[in-house]
């Protein structure tokens, strides 16, 4: 049966909040959801006009020729990050659909072009992906940087379009001022290193720059129930022995209300990713007015640069916080430049388009 639209999707905590939007904000008559991954871990509320691939050699299959099916008849092809092997090579394997694909870039399936040592399985995967996206004729971001390095590391030659993708990098004015009417204070300073166990964190650079502040009023918050849980052990270990008792791993998965109360009560974050990474988390720190530290040569440090938000550099870290004048003009802009108002007006055109 043919739909206009496509979405192409692997099962996260982002998809299911992300469906809901389309269906609160857009008539979802015409779009149609190709989903793999837990189904039971990230239910969608939505039953119709939903394909699920379940796991099974047959139910793969069966999968794989549906997705041949419905890339062909829609009209258009949104997919929700380039991951998985299957689909690249199906899409390496159906050049001419290219021009209706819109690429929603997650960063991951951009950086791993880049990235250092990589097994056989990842540059076979790559090969086929550069080809992929050299030819798909859509790139879907809210970070120029990363058009910049699909261009140069892919050919990419897509056509940009600026979006906030996901609720997830939108902030909810309703919810910061329902957080910051909880009267709670705290004594000393409240770092939080990271948004999950992935080592891509750089967990050891980032303690070894607070180090030298160890015996300071301080608490260090590393989350770590999400990501490679060997590497978290490891992180555990180093933060009890450099911290002691100032270290306070987060090893229990928080539901979204808990974790923003708790990132009310952070002073200073430390984002040492390499790459584009916790954006959402990046934004609503900014939104509740706290200070952020990350490196100088990624692509969001020039985003929220050219938007005049101001982020500390991690290399000149010294345990100390903007402004609160400084800290109140991130917050205007941040609210001004990531609301859901913007990603519906941002999707109202690429829907249509």
């Amino acid at each position: 049966m043919k739909k206009e639209i496509l979405h192409v999707c692997g099962l996260g905590p982002i998809i299911p909040p992300y469906v809901d939007f389309l269906e609160e904000s857009f008539d979802l008559g015409n779009h149609y959801f190709w989903v793999y991954g837990d189904h039971d871990r990230y239910p969608l509320n939505k039953e119709n006009n939903v394909y699920k691939v379940k796991n099974g050699y047959i139910n793969r299959l069966e999968g794989c020729l549906v997705f041949i099916k419905n890339v062909s008849s829609a009209e258009k092809v949104i997919l929700h990050g380039l991951f998985d092997t299957r689909i690249i090579l199906m899409l390496w394997m159906m050049p001419w659909v290219a021009y209706k694909c819109y690429w929603i870039m997650w960063g991951g399936d951009l950086y791993s072009h880049k990235n250092g040592k990589k097994n056989w399985k990842v540059r076979v995967r790559n090969f086929f992906s550069r080809q992929v996206i050299k030819k798909i004729g859509h790139l879907v971001t809210y970070v120029p940087g990363d058009i910049k390095r699909a261009q140069k590391w892919c050919a990419a030659r897509g056509e940009y379009h600026e979006c906030l993708m996901y609720l997830s990098n939108v902030v909810s004015l309703e919810k910061i001022k329902a957080v910051e009417r909880i009267s709670e204070s705290h004594s000393g300073l409240h770092i939080l290193v990271g948004n999950s166990a992935d080592p891509s964190n750089n967990h050891v650079e980032s303690f070894k720059k607070i180090l030298p502040y160890r015996d300071k009023d301080i608490r260090i918050y590393v989350p770590l129930s999400y990501g490679d849980q060997e590497h978290a052990k490891k992180v555990m270990s180093l933060g009890y022995e450099w911290f002691g008792d100032r270290f306070y791993p987060l090893t229990s998965f928080m539901e979204y209300d808990d974790y923003f109360k708790f990132l009310k009560n952070i002073d200073i974050a430390i984002f040492n990713h390499e790459r584009q990474q916790a954006m959402g988390n990046t934004i609503t720190l900014l939104a509740l007015g706290k200070t952020v530290y990350m490196r100088s040569d990624v692509s969001q440090w020039d985003l929220f640069s050219s938007k005049g938000i101001k982020i500390l550099n991690i290399a000149d870290f010294d345990s100390s916080t903007l402004d609160s004048t400084r800290l109140a003009r991130n917050k205007e802009i941040v609210i001004e430049n990531f609301s859901r108002k913007k990603l519906i007006e941002q999707y109202s055109k690429l829907l249509r388009k």
